[in-house]
């Protein structure tokens, strides 16, 4: 990262009393602090991502997806909206292209896939899969609910996480029609829940993290005559080995330069930072502390490695810390920013 590098965060959150659903903030990533510089309505923005161009900024809204463009200075231009023609979704990614959208819904266990036109604006949907199965948690009612799509880096597979029936589903990609077909299931264990889903830089390597028993699986990822293939390596818990009960699993980020992973336990309240080894893929925990707040809904390193900032559901906080990755430690750097419920942090660099 160049000294001079400029930083905005993105940061969403539900609507409840407030119209103001998205908060652009300048990122002061010598300091690991945050200010506020714009404040956009929209209705119960529960995830984003921004395209690969790094000229586009999605969202999820209660009538389907909004799409913004991103101005030189990161303040956000409202550029388009589209339905899914379902209930609202929890996450959203696009493919490498920037030529399609994917949309999880976790209330009605589907994914939606929209078109992108060249200039960002959503199109049509191209697809439409409902998942079907029985799941092994109680309180989740046994049915599907898709909580992560994300392609695989070489664009050809979508992996779609479903906590409710213990699958990530694999899907090869008609990048000319925007059709799904189903090729192949990843088995997590019962009563696991697979949530999220990231990538290695280069493609070879699959973390799925796991709500109900906090582990990431680490899996490496081939192509054999035409086919995907995942093999599991490891599993790594996300909670110290002497915290029990009542903790789950909750975000999964890669730090800038994907060099690191950092996970969020919501009821232990903790953060987890693992190193990656770039050649085997296999995680090293550097550290799992508390992060002075309820419900981590998301933590994200700063693109820097030497802060960290966890976005507190429960206690409507976002909370600071400098990093020392060296001695494994977290300091409380900075006053802590009031935020109503919180969901969801994005970095992006500016220029």
């Amino acid at each position: 990262m160049a000294a001079k590098d400029k930083y905005v965060a993105y940061v969403s959150c539900y609507t409840q009393g407030s119209p103001v659903g998205i908060r652009v903030y300048d990122a002061d990533i010598k300091n690991g602090t945050l200010s506020e510089k714009e404040k956009i309505n929209i209705s119960n923005s529960s995830y984003m991502c921004i395209s690969h161009n790094g000229k586009y900024l999605y969202s999820i809204t209660d009538y389907g997806v909004e799409s913004y463009s991103i101005l030189p200075d990161g303040t956000l231009e409202t550029a388009s909206a589209a339905s899914i023609n379902g209930m609202r979704g929890c996450y959203l990614s696009t493919d490498y292209e920037d030529k399609y959208i994917f949309v999880a819904g976790y209330h009605d266990g589907k994914i939606t896939v929209l078109s992108l036109a060249d200039d960002g604006t959503l199109g049509t949907i191209t697809d439409e899969i409902y998942h079907k199965g029985i799941g092994s948690i109680v309180d989740r009612n046994f049915r599907p609910h898709v909580n992560c799509v994300k392609m695989t880096r070489d664009n050809k597979y979508l992996l779609a996480a479903d906590l409710g029936i213990d699958q990530t589903k694999v899907y090869s990609f008609d990048h000319k029609t925007g059709k799904l077909r189903l090729v192949d299931i990843i088995h997590s264990e019962q009563y696991s829940g697979p949530r999220h889903i990231k990538t290695s830089k280069d493609g070879r390597f699959i973390y799925i993290i796991h709500e109900e028993k906090c582990y990431i699986a680490v899996y490496e990822y081939t192509e054999k005559n035409g086919a995907p293939n995942f093999e599991q390596i490891e599993t790594v818990l996300t909670i110290n080995d002497y915290h029990t009960g009542d903790s789950a699993a909750s975000a999964l980020n890669l730090s800038a330069d994907y060099k690191y992973l950092v996970a969020s336990n919501v009821g232990d309240n903790s953060a987890a930072i693992f190193k990656i080894d770039q050649k085997t893929g296999k995680l090293t925990k550097v550290l799992c502390l508390p992060i002075s707040g309820m419900y981590p809904k998301d933590v994200a390193m700063f693109p820097d490695n030497k802060h960290l900032i966890s976005l507190n559901h429960e206690n409507n906080t976002m909370t600071f810390f400098a990093v020392d990755l060296e001695k494994g430690t977290l300091a409380m750097n900075a006053k802590e920013i009031h935020i109503d419920q919180p969901n969801c942090i994005v970095f992006h660099k500016l220029g």
